[in-house]
């Protein structure tokens, strides 16, 4: 059997192989609530073959939403809505885990769905005031943020832990801790967003200190059967900002303060950065992660073949595969990657008949 359909553990979570579907935004929920097209998207994707299915980026409060389409777990309505689609996976895809992502956008919120023409959102569209680290805005047009008052930073990190618990209500096996991609625990990370003076700013261990805050909050909240794992930058890619030995010592941290797993991507703190994005361009930092900290960590970006894929399992780079947009692309992509790597597919029995190996006459 290849290393990328190997059973593994999450701290008290068994998943089925090495493949995670990753985090991605679909911008069409109505005040954080899931609609039909989460049900139809993650029922999907559910059937990949991916043993891990995570869902997109979910705000801990309203003003945490990228956009007006943002999945929440802020309100009772959003908890129902997420467990209504969760229950229902479950039912047809039992041996999936189901991961929710839980972020708040900080001084990147407030903006316009992606196909409506992304950017900031004008008055008459409903904008609201972001918040972030430093009252710095993301980029020239952009809404300037007020800086959080070290009580509304608290107030944050039990908006975290109570997501959690909405989340742990709906029905999910792993929750994660967005910390990268420009979004509020991020800008409080990186010294490029981060001008504070108080306690949460200036050196590395207060420009943690929130996010760390917030493992705590959620560790408390949720059962030690719910595993926990964090998204962390393992580049700013730029000479100022957050490096990849920050991201070794963050993980560090969080491995000893109960978090399973680290998935280490990069990018996004600032605007007009060249990134040199090509095959497995973040791979590298993924195994720096994992061989200083220990920490089970997960590899993503621009990993779309299945050699490659399992590649990077075997060499010891990374413990877990994530996949984003090749996994849109190709829904049954992990079916695919089975028989280029001679397992058995993972597929309903419904479909049976479509999967090579198990044609029958």
């Amino acid at each position: 059997m290849s290393k990328l359909f190997e059973n593994m553990n999450l701290g008290p979570v068994e998943v089925k192989n090495r493949l995670a579907v990753a985090p991605m935004c679909q911008y069409s929920a109505t005040d954080g609530c899931a609609s039909d097209w989460h049900l139809q998207h993650l029922a999907n994707l559910a059937c990949s073959g991916a043993g891990t299915v995570m869902i997109e980026a979910t705000a801990v409060e309203r003003r945490g939403r990228i956009s007006h389409g943002c999945l929440g777990l802020y309100s009772e309505a959003n908890e129902l809505a997420l467990k209504k689609i969760i229950s229902f996976i479950k039912s047809i895809r039992p041996r999936v885990r189901i991961g929710v992502q839980l972020a708040h956008a900080g001084r990147k919120a407030s903006t316009q769905i992606p196909w409506l023409g992304g950017g900031p959102l004008t008055a008459g569209q409903d904008a609201w005031q972001t918040v972030s680290a430093s009252a710095i805005a993301f980029d020239n047009g952009w809404h300037l943020p007020t800086a959080l008052t070290a009580e509304q930073i608290q107030h944050t990190a039990e908006a975290f832990a109570q997501a959690a618990s909405r989340a742990v209500a709906a029905g999910v096996d792993i929750i994660e801790i967005h910390a990268t991609h420009g979004y509020l625990l991020h800008q409080f990370m990186s010294p490029l967003a981060n001008h504070r003076k108080d306690h949460y700013g200036g050196s590395f261990n207060n420009r943690i200190r929130f996010a760390m805050e917030v493992v705590e909050h959620i560790r408390r909240a949720v059962p030690k059967t719910v595993a926990l794992g964090m998204r962390i930058t393992g580049s700013d890619w730029h000479p100022d900002g957050w490096q990849i030995d920050d991201a070794c010592e963050l993980a560090r941290r969080i491995k000893d303060s109960g978090v399973h797993y680290a998935c280490v991507s990069s990018g996004g703190i600032i605007p007009h950065i060249r990134i040199p994005a090509e095959p497995g361009y973040q791979v590298g930092f993924a195994s720096k992660v994992r061989q200083a900290s220990g920490i089970i960590t997960r590899a993503v970006g621009m990993i779309s073949d299945p050699h490659q894929a399992e590649a990077i399992l075997q060499r010891g780079d990374a413990d877990w595969i994530a996949m984003a947009r090749a996994i849109l692309y190709d829904p049954r992509w992990g079916w695919h990657a089975a028989v280029a790597l001679g397992d058995p597919p993972d597929g309903p029995p419904q479909y049976a008949r479509a999967i090579p190996p198990l044609w029958k006459p």
